[in-house]
């Protein structure tokens, strides 16, 4: 009887000993850590509030992605001079600071799809109605822009029969337009939108944007990654697309653009 009694509990230990773990007694799994890189000198794509925390378009774009990607994302703030550098010697894992997609910063990283690009506009005053800023229709026109940018590229290479109008800096180039010395101004959209909103501004509207044909190439933004980091570089692309088409994306953008950047 004893014999048995002790076989007995010894099979009891056995199964207790063989139980599985409870899932209460499991610890949680922890969400991978990526950190990216903001510059937070750029407003409204990123900037620091008044309690010191990064805001902006691309830190609210940032968390939306990072929730698709199922991942805990850190955010680095940064300057702007020698973050590729802060990349490549590992101080964060990527950058997402209106990086620009560059055939020589491409020689360095790699680049995520782009999840922004700035429209090209032409201006005018408000005595002009819009309608076609081809260049047929723009012949005889005095059109200014900013020099050394691909505006000035743009017009030089396809606006042949207008007066390319060169200036240092946009406000340049929009108090000549205010006074009548041009006919129109030719930039980003995003640059020019900021003159039309100030009193300044009321002289002028929007006259079109740039054309389907000749096609401007508007300028890029992705996020910056370590050529080797390919899979992270394949998340972020699967989650941009994402954010895009269920409706995020444009949701996040409507508070900080009145146009479509996509």
């Amino acid at each position: 009887m004893f014999t048995r009694r002790l076989a007995l509990l010894a099979s009891v230990l056995i199964g207790l000993g063989s139980a599985p773990v409870l899932a209460q007694d499991a610890a949680p799994a922890q969400k991978p850590t990526i950190r990216i890189a903001i510059e937070g000198a750029y407003p409204p794509f990123n900037f620091i509030d008044a309690n010191n925390e990064l805001q902006g378009f691309e830190v609210e774009l940032l968390k939306s992605l990072c929730d698709v990607m199922k991942v805990q994302c850190e955010l680095v703030q940064h300057e702007w001079d020698g973050i590729i550098k802060g990349l490549l010697t590992r101080e964060y894992d990527a950058i997402m600071s209106s990086l620009e997609i560059t055939e020589r910063r491409q020689k360095r990283i790699a680049f995520s799809d782009p999840y922004y690009r700035i429209p090209a506009v032409f201006i005018g005053p408000k005595a002009t109605a819009p309608g076609p800023v081809t260049p047929a229709a723009m012949a005889g026109k005095k059109i200014g822009t900013i020099e050394r940018t691909d505006h000035e590229t743009y017009l030089k290479t396809f606006y042949k029969d207008s007066q390319v109008v060169l200036f240092a800096k946009a406000e340049e180039a929009n108090l000549d337009l205010l006074v009548g010395r041009i006919d129109a101004v030719f930039a980003d959209e995003l640059l020019l939108s900021k003159f039309l909103k100030s009193r300044e501004g009321a002289c002028c509207h929007i006259l079109g944007d740039a054309p389907a044909e000749p096609a401007y190439k508007r300028e890029s933004y992705g996020i910056g990654l370590r050529k080797e980091d390919e899979s992270l570089r394949r998340q972020f692309n699967r989650a941009i697309a994402q954010v895009k088409a269920d409706g995020t994306y444009d949701r996040i953008r409507t508070e900080y653009f009145p146009f479509d950047i996509k």
